[in-house]
């Protein structure tokens, strides 16, 4: 593929798509402790979706991958939340003192009908004898 064929770049997603449910967040970091590898380029695995959530000072959020059109965004606690698009290189940087934490989300786990739960709990009561 040479460069005329390679799609033009994307602006960056502002909001999450339905459907998804959050697993995890990191503590808290200030501009004192944020992890070295935060502040270089960096993703998520493919199906996760982030979002940063600024408590105090601002933030600024960078999307530098190829796929998007480069974009900064200083991200302050009365804005919405930084939205990380999976597989998506990024970094942040502090702008004075901040604190902020990232929550992660992925697709929603779809519910198992009553046949697989039965199956589920025969299968675990086999092993257990």
């Amino acid at each position: 593929m040479n460069d005329m064929d390679k799609p033009d770049p994307l602006p960056p997603a502002t909001r999450i798509p339905d459907g998804l449910e959050s697993y995890s967040s990191t503590p808290t970091f200030t501009e004192e402790n944020i992890p070295a590898g935060l502040r270089r380029d960096h993703s998520t695995k493919a199906g996760s979706w982030g979002l940063i959530h600024v408590e105090h000072g601002t933030l600024r959020y960078s999307v530098t991958d190829p796929r998007r059109i480069p974009t900064e965004i200083d991200l302050i606690p009365a804005a919405e939340p930084g939205v990380v698009e999976p597989t998506i290189l990024h970094h942040v940087e502090p702008l004075g003192a901040v604190r902020f934490h990232v929550e992660f989300l992925r697709p929603a786990a779809v519910p198992l009908c009553a046949h697989e739960e039965l199956a589920g709990e025969e299968n675990r009561a086999r092993l257990k004898s």
